[in-house]
């Protein structure tokens, strides 16, 4: 594989997957958007919005690690060009993901005041912010199929149709949003926040219809779940349950930072809302050299190609880099014009601002964890993955956030705190990777 070939077939991967990550962000980010302008409580809306979008997103990131596992595995037989060995393992591994999310929604939806009580809401904050869960948790088993559906085209190396399908979702999105949310004059009555959470849903929903009318049309997976038990399923499972530690630990540093920002003011949550929904936005355009690393690595390792495994990840590296410095630089020649998309609040705008610098700063940082979080779930090695990440945030971010609440510090501690978390979940796995693989490279 010479250099051309493997920046195209990066390119190829990466470029896709960047356009179908931002669109998962983008989804949180109309809402927020089109809702902060809406003529009625609208910063206590926003607000809503962002605690909501906080346990929903531990939700999906939880479960929605399937996306992972599934194309780990499915790229490591295709390198070994072994795939029909796996071919009913989707299916089956789609099955119980979609088990595990309806009995989440069924669990949660009796106790969501209790939920964002947790997160210090109270009063009409408390009541937005369960209307509009109730609606929103009905697309979660839809994107989490959408998701697994996703890693089964990324095991195939296929990261076109995610992308067509997250665009056409997005697009949907914001256009229902607009319509539900402000209304149609004697047409549509406007719903607002409610109007938002629905959007969010019909969307959802078309995008699960889609992913399943291009999963049958144009591969040989079935959707269909079919006996006997894939001899890969208690390996998948095992690759969920480490990504679901994992994941729990991330989440538990996002709970901590929402819960604080709360508990802040109406006016800090609100800020926070803003700036954690555009971090989200860098880093999914970031993680699109990710997961070309996810997809790569697997084949790769599978057709143990190692010294080319190597070369992969620091190119990779370079592209994430280079990725991560246009969003900062972009964030930083839009810095005041950006807030304005969100809210006119000015007491909300001036505390995002404030904070907003922290984010730009933090992106080269997120560049590097997310190109090497990418290559170590290719690889299979979750175990790794999720000691890491308990590690940085048990004893780098969640001390990190007491000192600086100590200090007060507020929004500034709460996102100085994230960027040391991120330095921590990148730097080990490089050294990892370098003590593990770079050896091999050397015999040659």
């Amino acid at each position: 594989m010479n250099t051309s070939i493997a920046n195209k077939q990066i390119n190829t991967l990466a470029i896709p997957a960047i356009i179908a990550g931002i669109s998962e962000p983008i989804l949180s980010l109309t809402d927020a958007a089109i809702v902060g302008h809406i003529p009625n409580n609208a910063t206590e809306s926003l607000a809503a919005v962002g605690i909501v979008t906080s346990f929903l997103s531990m939700l999906i990131w939880v479960l929605g690690q399937s996306r992972s596992a599934i194309s780990s595995i499915i790229s490591q037989y295709l390198g070994a060009n072994k795939l029909d060995e796996v071919k009913n393992l989707p299916a089956q591994a789609i099955a119980i993901i979609l088990v595990l999310s309806l009995l989440i929604c069924f669990g949660t939806l009796p106790f969501s005041k209790s939920i964002f009580e947790f997160y210090n809401a109270t009063g009409t904050l408390l009541e937005y912010s369960v209307n509009y869960y109730e609606i929103r948790i009905i697309g979660f088993p839809f994107t989490l199929y959408t998701f697994a559906v996703f890693g089964v085209f990324r095991g195939l190396q296929n990261t076109y149709y995610p992308m067509i399908i997250a665009i056409i979702g997005t697009i949907v999105n914001i256009f229902l949003d607009v319509i539900l949310v402000y209304g149609i004059s004697d047409i549509i009555p406007s719903l607002q926040l409610e109007g938002a959470a629905l959007a969010s849903v019909i969307s959802q929903i078309l995008m699960a219809i889609i992913a399943t009318i291009l999963m049958l049309k144009n591969t040989s997976i079935p959707l269909q779940p079919t006996t006997p038990i894939n001899k890969e399923l208690s390996k998948f499972l095992f690759m969920i349950g480490n990504l679901i530690i994992r994941t729990i630990a991330l989440n538990l540093a996002l709970y901590f930072a929402t819960s604080f920002a709360t508990a802040y003011g109406t006016n800090d949550i609100a800020a926070y809302t803003i700036a954690i929904n555009l971090w989200f936005f860098a880093a999914f355009a970031v993680d699109g050299y990710a997961s070309a690393g996810n997809i790569l690595s697997g084949k790769l390792y599978g057709a143990q190609q190692i010294e080319t495994l190597v070369k992969l990840s620091q190119r990779l590296t370079k592209k994430a880099l280079i990725v991560g410095l246009i969003m900062a630089g972009i964030g930083a020649v839009f810095y005041t014009p950006i807030g304005t998309i969100f809210t006119s609040e000015t007491q909300v705008l001036s505390k995002f601002y404030d904070v907003f610098w922290i984010i730009l700063i933090m992106q080269p940082f997120c560049a590097l964890a997310f190109v090497f979080d990418g290559i170590f779930k290719g690889l299979g090695k979750m175990k790794v993955l999720r000691n890491v990440l308990v590690t940085a945030t048990v004893v780098i971010f969640i001390p990190g956030l007491l000192i600086s609440d100590y200090l007060n510090l507020k929004l500034h501690g709460i996102f100085i705190a994230f960027t040391l978390w991120m330095i921590a979940r990148g730097i080990p796995l490089v050294i990892k990777f370098r003590k593990q693989f770079l050896p091999h490279t050397q015999k040659h």
